[in-house]
């Protein structure tokens, strides 16, 4: 993964070794200087593979003879056989936890070593990290729409940047909040769940029930086997009673492949209702394949919608679910599961609450792995130390300013739990304590001095690299997802709402500040 940077990161690395300056003590920090989305909040994720590229870093044979293909060729032979030796074993990095919430300007990772390989490691690190904490907090915020009870799919492996944008979107949507995937490869790699319903073009290659073979379905428990066809021909005319649907108007095809699809997976049927009219067909339809089935042993499992009103069909589809359930005693219909798909938004989400939908379970494909609102998360990589000398980027664009030194990062919690504030203290102050008094300086209102008395003050970051290892257990996907959820049910709802959320304040102490100013005037 060492060629995974830039040209010019090769070309800042030869620099340095031309002046000696290669091995100099060097320390740069990863963060990004505005929320997404317009919010208030992103969730950190990338780590694990940012850290697993850490631990693989090399400079191959073959890397080394593509480098010399590249640069100048008046690049010294010797600068070549030092690439070739490099690895990360005077690295440290540390972090916050992979799934935390983080909030603009605020370092997601700190890393220190020589500065050579410190400047190398910008671009892949970048890399890893921006896209997987874009898509997680995307993820994250169809959460929030959502609710805790509707189950949510990610449906993007088609509409995806290539097949690594959509192995990322895959996993990075599971650490933020969705429940499994559709894409079988990201299942296998990352143990995310899989699930899946029926395209409408199996319901459309089906045109005639003599298509149906077979026909014949054992019971659940045994005995002889059922004429499944003609039992759901039978149920049909007696739903379509019930549902006052001219029986005629049932779509034949669409009868053939719902019951061929029920004898080949008679625990898992679903039907996909919209490949013709809804109301008239596919609802009418299923529910005589389901009802058929039941008869046998069996439960069908759901339903999905892909085009049309979605809400106003949820509640009509639950409605004659209901109605089923009632008249023919089945009481279990009721709850069957109704998905929806068809370029879910986040708006999407908001009018399915505004309008009290029935929908259970909710796939998004293109809004999701896409990121349409905010294609990039906008990540930087900055040096703030280099030989113990603190580092200043200054620029007229105050936005772009950097922070100086090596600091320690403390997220402030008010008497309700709630943070309130991340604190960015020089690595040698000593930590403030919970319940005393903390004056501070808020970014962007630097000129004034404010006083704050946390109630519980939390070290944001972990030390996960030393000495080329990964020197802190990494948790497995499931426990990243839940601790982003814990870490998003913490943030007060001021500062979690989607919309014109209240800004969250990130401050410096005072010597931090006395810092910058100083390098301020020294650097006009």
């Amino acid at each position: 993964m060492a060629p995974l940077a830039d040209l010019y990161q090769l070309t800042m690395a030869y620099g340095h070794w031309r002046a000696g300056r290669h091995r100099s003590p060097a320390a740069a920090e990863l963060f990004f200087r505005r929320g997404p989305f317009r919010g208030a909040w992103a969730l950190g994720a990338g780590l694990a593979e940012g850290l697993r590229c850490l631990r693989a870093f090399r400079f191959s044979a073959a890397d080394v003879a593509y480098l010399r293909s590249v640069l100048p060729s008046t690049t010294e032979d010797a600068f070549f056989d030092y690439l070739a030796t490099l690895d990360t074993s005077e690295v440290t990095v540390s972090a916050v936890p992979e799934g935390s919430v983080v909030f603009a300007k605020v370092p997601f990772l700190q890393v220190k070593g020589p500065l050579l390989v410190v400047q190398l490691l910008e671009t892949t690190l970048l890399c890893l990290v921006s896209y997987a904490s874009l898509v997680a907090t995307n993820a994250a915020r169809f959460r929030l729409l959502a609710g805790p009870d509707v189950k949510l799919m990610e449906i993007g492996l088609r509409r995806a940047q290539g097949p690594d944008g959509a192995l990322s979107a895959s996993k990075y949507s599971y650490i933020g909040g969705f429940d499994s995937t559709s894409n079988i490869l990201a299942g296998k790699l990352y143990g995310i769940p899989v699930r899946g319903t029926i395209a409408h073009s199996f319901v459309m290659s089906f045109t005639s029930l003599e298509e149906v073979q077979p026909r014949e379905l054992l019971p659940l428990a045994g005995g002889e086997p059922v004429d499944l066809l003609a039992s759901a021909q039978s149920w049909l005319r007696q739903v379509c009673e019930l549902l006052q649907t001219p029986p005629e108007k049932a779509n034949q095809g669409e009868l053939a492949a719902f019951v061929s699809y029920a004898i080949t997976f008679p625990r898992d049927f679903q039907g996909l209702l919209d490949t013709y009219c809804v109301r008239r067909s596919g609802l009418p339809n299923f529910c005589a394949v389901a009802l058929a089935l039941h008869e046998l042993g069996y439960r069908a499992i759901g339903v999905r919608l892909d085009s049309g009103d979605l809400a106003r069909q949820s509640k009509e589809v639950r409605q004659a679910l209901r109605a089923c359930g009632a008249h023919f005693q089945v009481p279990w219909f009721e709850t069957i599961s109704i998905a929806v798909s068809n370029d879910i938004s986040e708006q999407s989400l908001e009018e399915f609450s505004k309008e009290e939908s029935e929908i259970d379970v909710i796939g998004v494909g293109t809004n999701l792995v896409t990121c349409p609102l905010q294609p990039s998360l906008g990540c930087v990589y900055k040096l703030v130390e280099v030989n113990g000398s603190p580092c200043l980027k200054l620029t007229e664009d105050e936005e772009k300013m950097t922070i100086p030194g090596t600091k320690t990062i403390y997220r402030l919690y008010d008497a309700a739990g709630h943070p309130f504030m991340d604190l960015m203290a020089l690595e040698e102050e000593p930590s403030p304590g919970a319940g005393q008094e903390v004056t501070i300086r808020v970014l962007g209102r630097l000129g004034e001095t404010s006083k704050v008395v946390p109630a519980a003050v939390e070290p944001l970051h972990r030390t996960y690299f030393r000495d080329g290892q990964v020197c802190e257990p990494l948790p497995s996907l499931p426990e990243v997802r839940t601790h982003a959820q814990t870490s998003l049910s913490l943030l007060s709802p001021a500062h979690r709402r989607l919309h014109d959320p209240q800004p969250y304040p990130v401050a410096v102490t005072e010597r931090l500040h006395h810092l910058l100013e100083e390098l301020r005037r020294n650097n006009p």
